[in-house]
Parts: structure tokens; C-alpha cells; sequence
């Protein structure tokens, strides 16, 4: 819990906005962001150096007038402040002001969205454990079966190794919570080189024999290309014999919502209270209880309407998240218990978990939680 703020020490040389970039998009990559959304480095320039960072769900420009007061020249948030196209600039609208006071103060403003919600350690992880989940119970409601390639590659004994290393580096063999991952087999490799080849092993113009290993590790189509750059630059021969198979099942650790248990069943209002204490709610919709005990939760940050038909197959008895619209009520149709918690109660403490990934990597720079209350609902 951080409590609001925490600043950590400078670091005796500035990064640059690329760094910072750089490392949030290798946990959540833009490409992963749903094709409506608008992430990345929205204002400023990737090379402008950074000495602090202020972490914000929204980026509003009371947010940019924190960041002026306390001198950081970045700002990362969850939410993009253009979502839309911006035709003009002449500050008629919150937007345009913002992005005004933002250029004008030199402060850079990025956002990590969609392509947050999308990848297995990001927001609805998150959310999950806040509400007492178990973290090894939560899977993805909405799995979305990404590409995923297997390859096999032949590889003299000698460097099987070493090209493993290679292309694990490059982000082949991963699977679940698992990396590293591959299958090896022994045999023997025939070749003979043609003239103008230069072999690693053999002779021109003579059948060679090769002790070789059969390497197959599985590739995530965001990295199909760094995996082969890294698999030639490591493999000793000239021409590299491999294999590539699509795979049907695709990746099961990318996608929309979550879903897991609770250690033990919980009466149902005593849940909704933990729900509310923990995302600190003023208050909750939901339809009537379905059970009076509880333990399987789903649940999905922001606006998670369009998740409800997985929420049914998945057998959970709540389904937390928010933004759903009167008649959507009706599709929980007492299968599932369905609360509304509200959009920045789902999702305010996303701030802390993106400090936290900035300080995993850059652990003596200096992160500063915003302390400007976004939320634009207010309850009496």
C-alpha cells in the first residue's frame, strides 16, 4: 500500500522518456492494445531526459499542474488523454487544455491502456488480489489466442546452448509463468556444401555427418522477428535449417478479465464490504444475491459489459467491474451475482502497480504517485 505518494532517490544520470517507454511497453507492448485505445508517448519528445515521474490514473490538467509544482518531467497514466482525434489546439475543452499546459511546461505525457488490461500481470491481476483472490488461481476470462508459433531448429551439439539462451533472450519459451521452456533431441545431420559455400563443419563438395541437436521452443508472434535475428546471430552455420508451425491454441496469458478463487467461501455480504473497504467505494450496484456464499470472482477494471457471456461459462459467482449500462443488468439473469463497483474505484490503484514496474526496473529514480483525486462521479 503506498499510501498515496512515494519518492525514491534521484539517480546521479537522467533517463530518457525512451527508457522508461522502452520498459513499460516490453511488460505491456503497444500492440496489444485494442484497436480503439491510444497509447504510447502521447505529448513530448522519447529523447527529453527525465528526473521524475508522476503516476496517474488520468491525466487531467490539474494532474500537469501537480507535475509542475513538483518537477517531473514526465507523466504516465493509465488513461490516454486523447482518445479521440484532436483537430485544434486552442484550449476549448479540458483535452486541448491539458495537452496546452503539458507542451507548454515541457512535461512529457504517456499512456499505458488497453494494452495494460490485456497481458496477465497488468490491471485485472491486479484488481483480482485486491479483492482477495488467490494469485495463482487467476486466469484470463477472454483469452486472446495471440499468435503462437513452435520451432524447431537443427543446431550442432556444440552450440545447442548457447542458441537456447539466444532465443530465449529474444522472448521464445515462455509458457504461463514459466520461460526457458524447450525440447531437445539427439540425432545426426547430413549435408554436403556446394562450391562457394563455407561451412562451419565439413568440406566443400563432401557428405558430412554432424552430431546435432533438435531444439524446439515456442515463439509469441510479437517476437517472430527478434527471435530470428537472435537465432541467426547465435546458430554457427551458414544456412540454418528450422522449422515453423502456427499453432492452433495460441496464447491463453493475453486477454481481457480475470478469474479466480477466493481461499475460502465468504458470506456475500461480508464480501461486498471487503470489495468496497478495499477499492474504497462510497457505494455499489449490483443485482440480487444469487448465493449466499461465494468464493469463484471475475473480474474486468473499467468498463467490463462486453465480457458478461464469458463471466456465465466461467462459473464464477461475482462478477466485479463497472460502467454497466441498465438493460446489461439482465444478462447476469441469476447465474452470477454482477457488481458495480465504478470505473475509477476498478481502477485507481493501477497507479501503484505502474510505479512499482518503473521502480522494479530504475529502482533509484524518482516515481511520485499523483495526489489529485481524478474521479469526476461524486455520491451523496
Amino acid at each position: 500500500n503506498w499510501g498515496g505518494t512515494c519518492t525514491f532517490g534521484l539517480m546521479e544520470n537522467a533517463l530518457k522518456v525512451r527508457d522508461i517507454a522502452a520498459w513499460l511497453e516490453a511488460w505491456a507492448p503497444r500492440h496489444l492494445a485494442e484497436s480503439y485505445d491510444n497509447v504510447g508517448l502521447l505529448v513530448g519528445s522519447a529523447d527529453a531526459e527525465v528526473t521524475k515521474v508522476l503516476v496517474s490514473l488520468d491525466c487531467t490538467e490539474r494532474v500537469v499542474e501537480e507535475a509542475e509544482r513538483e518537477g517531473c518531467e514526465l507523466i504516465v497514466s493509465h488513461h490516454p488523454v486523447i482518445f479521440g482525434g484532436l483537430k485544434r489546439l486552442n484550449g476549448q475543452n479540458d483535452v486541448e487544455r491539458t495537452v496546452m499546459r503539458a507542451i507548454r511546461s515541457g512535461i512529457a505525457l504517456y499512456a499505458i491502456h488497453t494494452n495494460l488490461d490485456n497481458v496477465s500481470t497488468g490491471v485485472n491481476r491486479h484488481l483480482g488480489q485486491l479483492v482477495g483472490c488467490i494469485p495463482e488461481s487467476l486466469k484470463i476470462l477472454r483469452p486472446m489466442g495471440a499468435k503462437l508459433e513452435k520451432w524447431t531448429v537443427f543446431v550442432p551439439t556444440s552450440h545447442a546452448d548457447e542458441l537456447r539462451e539466444a532465443m530465449a533472450g529474444a522472448g521464445a519459451g515462455s509458457i504461463g509463468n514459466y520461460d526457458q521452456c524447450s525440447f531437445a533431441a539427439e540425432g545426426v545431420g547430413t549435408f554436403r556444401a556446394q562450391p562457394g559455400a563455407t561451412p562451419f563443419v565439413g568440406e566443400v563438395g563432401k557428405l558430412h555427418r554432424e552430431q546435432e541437436i533438435r531444439l524446439e521452443m515456442v515463439v509469441p508472434g510479437e517476437a517472430l522477428r527478434q527471435v530470428e535475428r537472435a537465432m541467426r546471430k547465435a546458430h554457427p552455420y551458414e544456412e540454418v535449417a528450422y522449422d515453423r508451425v502456427v499453432l492452433e491454441n495460441g496464447r491463453m496469458d493475453l486477454g481481457a478479465g480475470m478469474v479466480g478463487n477466493l481461499p475460502e467461501p465468504m458470506a456475500w455480504d461480508a464480501f461486498a464490504d471487503h470489495v468496497k473497504s478495499a477499492l474504497g467505494a462510497n457505494a455499489l450496484k449490483h443485482t440480487p444475491p444469487v448465493k449466499e456464499q461465494v468464493q469463484r470472482i471475475a473480474v474486468c477494471g473499467g468498463s467490463g459489459a462486453f465480457l458478461l457471456g464469458d463471466v456465465a461459462r466461467s462459473g464464477a459467482d461475482v462478477y466485479i467491474t463497472s460502467d454497466v449500462k441498465y438493460h446489461e443488468y439482465f444478462q447476469a439473469e441469476g447465474r452470477f451475482q454482477l457488481l458495480d463497483v465504478g470505473h475509477y474505484e476498478s481502477e485507481w490503484q493501477t497507479s501503484a502497480l505502474i510505479a512499482n514496474k518503473i521502480n522494479e526496473k530504475f529502482p533509484n529514480f524518482a516515481v511520485r504517485l499523483s495526489l489529485t483525486k481524478t474521479n469526476p462521479v461524486t455520491y451523496r
